[in-house]
C-alpha cells in the first residue's frame, strides 16, 4: 500500500504547508492507531487556493470540450493504473473493507469516463426571432467550484464528485472528510501535472475550511455530501453571496413489503440494503422497514441468518465483510441509539454489541444490529442513525404506511417489494423520495438521476443534469438587418 508522501495543501499545481501551521492526527478506525498529521486549511490558506484557482478556471474553460475529455480519461485511466492501491489507503483511513472499496476506485473512473462524453451535450438552444437577428443562449462554467465530501466513500466521492464540474470547464476545489483525507492526498499525488495549474485542488480541514470556502466571494458554486444539518450550515454561509448549492444529504430510508412478497428475499434485501458492509454508514441506507403482517414473522425468522453473512472484522483483510465505525464519537451516538431502542420497547433481533473477538477489542465495531416491533414513535424510526442499526415495522393499512413513511423530514431513497405491478407503480408514485427502487435495493445506475426531496437534498447526480448544473445560460442576441443599427 502506498500512503501519501505529501500531507500538506494542493492548490496551484504544488504542495504548500498551512499558513498558520496547524496540523491534525487521522487514525485508523479498526485499531485506534495513528497513520499521519494532515495540515488543517484555515481563512488565508482558503483565499489562496481560490486565487489560484480563479485563475487555473480561465484557461480550464477555454480547452477546447473534446481535448478537455481527453484529458479527463487521461485521469480516469491513472484511477483504475492504482485502484487497489487506493482502496486499501480508504480501508486504512475510513474503516471500511477493502474488497467492498475496490469497486469504488472504478466507479468513480467510470464517473469521469461518462462526464467526458457528455461534453458535447452543454448546449444551448436557439429561438426565431426573424430574419433581422439571431438568439440563441450558450452554456458556460461557473468557474470556481467547491465540493465538500463525507468519510464513507472518500475516493470515490473525491474523484467522482469532480468529474462533472471538471467536464464542464470548471476548476475544482476538494474539501475531503476530516476523518478520511488520505486518498485525495494521494489522487492529487497520482494526477498531479495531468491537468493546467490550479484546474484541482485539494484543501484538508474541518468544518471551519469548508465554511471559509462557501462564504468565498470567488467561489461561485459550492456542493455537500453530509448531514442535513451541515447542507442548511452551508446554505446559512453561501447566501450572502447568492451561490447556488447542491446538496446530496442524510436519509431515513424505507423499504415497504406487501403481503404478496417473498419472505425470504424480503430478508435478504433487508440486510442488503443496509449496506452492513459500510457499517450502515450510506445516506441511502433503507433504514427502516415496514413488513406488512401477512409476512412479518416469515421475514423475522430468516433475518439473522442473512445478518450472519456481515461479520466485522480487519478492514485491510480481503476477507472482511464489515468494517468498523469512521470515529468514537460516531460509535458511542449509534450505542445511543441501540440504548434507547430498547429502552423503548423494541424487540433485538440481532446483534447490539461489539463482536465476540478479542482481536478487534482496540477497534470501533458494531455487529449487525436488527430491531423488531418498532412503532413510528420511537427515535430508531425517526432519526438517521448512520450505523449498522435496523428498524423493523409492522403494517397492515396501506394509506396509513405510506403516510408514516412520508411524515420525516427525509426524502432520498425508497425500496419497494411486490410481485404487483400496479400497486408497485403506485406506491413508488406516492412515496416522497428522489430514488426508488421496485424489488431491488441500493443499486445506482449510471445516467439515472441519484438525489433526495425535502432536507435529503439539492439537485441530482450521476446523470446529465449534474453536468448542466456546473454550467450558466447565457443568452445572446445578435442584430442582423442594417435598418438595426
Amino acid at each position: 500500500m502506498a500512503i501519501p508522501d505529501q500531507y500538506d495543501l494542493y492548490y496551484d499545481g504544488g504542495w504548500h504547508a498551512p499558513t498558520a501551521g496547524g496540523y491534525s492526527p487521522s487514525h485508523n478506525p479498526a485499531n485506534g492507531s495513528l497513520i499521519a498529521h494532515v495540515a488543517q486549511a484555515e481563512s488565508e490558506d482558503v483565499d489562496r487556493a481560490v486565487l489560484a484557482a480563479a485563475v487555473g478556471s480561465r484557461v480550464w474553460r477555454d480547452v477546447p470540450p473534446l481535448e478537455r475529455a481527453r484529458l479527463l480519461r487521461e485521469v480516469a485511466a491513472v484511477i483504475r493504473q492504482n485502484a487497489k492501491e487506493l482502496a486499501q489507503l480508504d480501508a486504512l483511513d475510513c474503516g471500511n473493507p477493502v474488497r467492498e472499496l475496490a469497486a469504488d476506485s472504478h466507479v468513480a473512473a467510470a464517473l469521469i469516463d461518462y462526464f467526458s462524453g457528455l461534453v458535447t451535450e452543454m448546449k444551448g438552444a436557439s429561438v426565431p426571432v426573424g430574419p433581422d437577428a439571431v438568439n440563441f443562449s450558450v452554456r458556460q462554467p461557473f468557474g470556481v467550484v467547491a465540493r465538500i465530501l463525507a468519510f464513507n466513500h472518500p475516493f470515490l466521492f473525491c474523484a467522482g464528485k469532480v468529474a462533472a464540474p471538471l467536464a464542464a470547464g470548471n476548476a475544482v476545489i476538494v474539501k475531503p472528510s476530516e476523518q478520511a483525507p488520505l486518498s485525495a492526498l494521494r489522487f492529487a499525488e497520482l494526477i498531479d501535472g495531468l491537468l493546467p495549474s490550479g484546474t484541482f485542488s485539494v484543501l484538508t480541514g474541518g468544518a471551519e475550511t469548508g465554511a471559509a470556502l462557501a462564504a468565498h466571494p470567488k467561489v461561485a458554486m459550492i456542493s455537500l455530501v453530509g448531514s442535513a444539518a451541515a447542507g442548511r450550515a452551508l446554505m446559512r454561509e453561501a447566501s450572502p453571496t447568492l451561490k447556488p448549492v447542491l446538496l446530496e444529504l442524510g436519509g431515513k430510508n424505507a423499504l415497504i413489503a406487501y403481503g404478496d412478497a417473498d419472505p425470504a428475499e424480503v430478508a435478504k434485501a433487508l440486510i442488503q440494503g443496509m449496506n452492513f458492509a459500510w457499517c450502515g454508514q450510506s445516506c441511502g441506507s433503507t433504514s427502516r422497514a415496514f413488513i406488512h403482517e401477512d409476512i412479518y414473522d416469515a421475514v423475522l425468522a430468516r433475518i439473522e441468518e442473512e445478518a450472519q453473512r456481515f461479520q466485522p472484522g480487519d478492514p485491510s483483510n480481503e476477507a472482511t465483510s464489515m468494517g468498523a465505525i469512521i470515529s468514537a464519537k460516531q460509535h458511542e451516538r449509534i450505542v445511543g441509539f441501540i440504548d434507547s431502542a430498547q429502552a423503548e420497547g423494541a424487540r433485538l433481533i440481532c446483534g447490539g454489541g461489539p463482536p465476540a473477538d478479542q482481536a478487534l477489542a482496540r477497534g470501533l465495531y458494531i455487529e449487525p444490529t436488527v430491531f423488531a416491533d418498532v412503532t413510528p414513535d420511537m427515535r430508531l424510526a425517526r432519526e438517521e442513525v448512520f450505523g449498522p442499526v435496523l428498524g423493523i415495522l409492522r403494517w397492515s393499512d396501506e394509506p396509513t404506511m405510506i403516510e408514516v413513511v412520508n411524515e420525516l423530514e427525509y426524502g432520498l431513497t425508497c425500496s419497494i417489494w411486490t410481485r404487483d405491478l400496479e400497486r408497485a407503480h403506485r406506491t413508488a408514485m406516492a412515496v416522497d423520495v428522489g430514488y426508488v427502487w421496485i424489488n431491488e435495493t441500493s443499486r445506482h445506475i449510471l445516467g439515472a438521476p441519484f438525489g433526495g426531496m425535502k432536507q435529503s437534498g439539492i439537485g441530482r447526480e450521476e446523470c446529465l443534469g449534474e453536468l448542466l448544473a456546473f454550467t450558466q445560460e447565457k443568452n445572446i442576441f445578435i442584430s442582423l438587418g442594417s435598418g438595426n443599427r
